[in-house]
């Protein structure tokens, strides 16, 4: 189901992270689903478990995870209305963003036209996740 892009510059465990919450929000991973452990998911993917390890430590801080001692990690209930609310939150980046590259020179029409050709790009890798 991971995939890890070993020549990306986003280090495993983010890649990992993001993988998940993007996993969560498709209705992927719902919730109370349980997720493989540490040992395995790293022989699966063939990376250290420590990695394994740090990105889970980091969707358990996100609230995206609920480890239960003794029985593994599982995706919190209310996992995809965390994520949700924490990504409209970065509308403060967009915005930022957008007014640079307006002071940049670029019209709206451009910013709509790449916007549009993101988002449509961003449908097809989300449709090509759902068949994995």
């Amino acid at each position: 189901m991971f995939e890890i892009n070993a020549m990306s510059r986003l280090p495993v465990y983010e890649q990992l992270v993001e993988q998940v919450e993007r996993y969560v929000l498709l209705g992927l991973l719902p919730a109370g689903s349980q997720m493989p452990s540490v040992r395995a998911l790293s022989a699966e993917l063939t990376i250290n478990p420590n990695t394994i390890q740090k990105a889970y430590a980091e969707l358990e801080s996100r609230g995206v995870f609920l480890s239960v001692p003794g029985r593994g990690s599982f995706i919190a209930e209310d996992a995809a209305v965390g994520i949700r609310a924490r990504r409209l939150g970065e509308q403060g980046s967009l915005r930022k963003l957008i007014r640079e590259l307006k002071a940049a020179g670029m019209t709206e029409a451009e910013l709509m036209a790449a916007v549009t050709a993101e988002f449509r790009m961003q449908t097809e890798e989300n449709k090509g996740g759902e068949k994995s």
